[in-house]
């Protein structure tokens, strides 16, 4: 048997949350304690050989051996930004790439993920929906960019947060997203706070409140205009689901998980969403609720239609949001030049399906 066909029958165990291999030891006998065992060997020392796990018997580690195999991907490629943004490119097989993005700063180092090759979303402004949609990814690949990048990273930039704002859309994804934040907040692995760790959608209604009941992780919303007719031309899923039903997810979201605020991103387009009356008309939006504004500054990208607001009409537009009582920043953008800002990541898919999307919900 080669090795290709060999892998086709086991799990990367990288993938797999405390919970599934609790039940796999008890399904061949061994006490879950190995659980901690074998997820410390692999998550905190590194070790990427199940003989070498010392304190397994020799029959348990050739069991690990003959069923699950340890793969942490190596990037295809690696571009550093003149302001320390560092993007890495993983192939992922058929000739296909996904994209993440790490970005250090002074009190937290964050970690942009994809869930999907590619995304069926198609906002108008975003280079990856350009793309087309390949597949889902599985949870493997996606703990296996964070694990990826901890080996490049050097040792004092240990990453504190983790966003799933790269390719793809993370609730039409949600079995291998849920297991992967999984792994990340477990405190035998990565042990990363649940308010570290972000979950993006562009509005995903039925799932946000499936969410709710799988993680407590905190939430951003890919909103972009509080009118449903301009949202409708920038996130064509608000057709579906408009804005009020979103918002009536978001909430019961936040109540269900004691978040302390949901995160609403805005894209700022000069002359499409940005001035004073699309300001009131978001204030009114989230006014007296658990809400947060990122104002992010559109990051052109090739073929795009659209330019950048003023900074003078993004600061007004801050400043009235906060006038009117509204928690709202303005995003620093970072790496830019080696396209890596926010909704720059395009990755190489092959496969450009256009599926209804009804279809893409499912």
């Amino acid at each position: 048997m080669n090795l290709k066909s060999q892998l086709v029958s086991k799990k990367n165990i990288i993938g797999l949350t405390e919970t599934d291999l609790d039940q796999y030891f008890s399904s061949i006998g061994e006490k879950t304690y190995r659980t901690k065992q074998v997820l410390t060997w692999i998550h905190k020392r590194k070790l990427r050989n199940f003989h070498k796990m010392s304190d397994l018997s020799e029959k348990l580690r050739e069991n690990l051996d003959e069923n699950f195999y340890i793969n942490i991907p190596k990037p295809h490629s690696k571009f550093a930004s003149k302001d320390g943004t560092l993007k890495f490119l993983f192939n992922v097989g058929a000739n296909q790439v996904i994209e993440s993005v790490f970005i250090p700063e002074d009190r937290r180092n964050t970690l942009c993920i994809s869930s999907q090759v590619g995304c069926a979303m198609d906002c108008s402004f975003c280079a990856t929906g350009r793309q087309g949609f390949s597949r889902n990814l599985t949870s493997d690949e996606i703990i296996g960019q964070l694990m990826a990048v901890i080996n490049e990273i050097s040792l004092d930039q240990s990453i504190t947060n983790v966003v799933f704002m790269g390719m793809g859309e993370p609730l039409t994804n949600m079995n291998s997203v849920v297991k992967a934040t999984t792994i990340m907040m477990s405190d035998l692995m990565y042990g990363i706070s649940r308010r570290r760790i972000t979950i993006s959608t562009s509005g995903v209604v039925p799932n946000i409140y499936r969410l709710a009941d799988l993680t407590n992780a905190s939430l951003a919303i890919s909103l972009h205009s509080a009118d449903d007719a301009i949202r409708n031309e920038l996130v064509p899923i608000n057709k579906t689901y408009n804005i009020k039903s979103l918002t009536d997810a978001c909430w019961v979201y936040a109540e269900k998980t004691n978040a302390r605020y949901i995160t609403f991103e805005y894209v700022m387009l000069d002359g499409i969403n940005d001035s004073i009356e699309d300001a009131k008309n978001l204030a009114s939006l989230l006014k007296y609720k658990p809400a947060k504004v990122n104002l992010i500054p559109f990051n052109d990208f090739t073929d795009s239609t659209y330019t950048c607001s003023s900074r003078d009409k993004i600061e007004r537009f801050c400043k009235h949001l906060q006038s009117k009582g509204i928690f709202a920043s303005i995003r620093k953008t970072r790496g830019s030049d080696i396209n890596a800002a926010c909704g720059q990541l395009a990755g190489k898919v092959n496969d450009k399906i256009k599926k209804p999307l009804s279809k893409r919900l499912q």
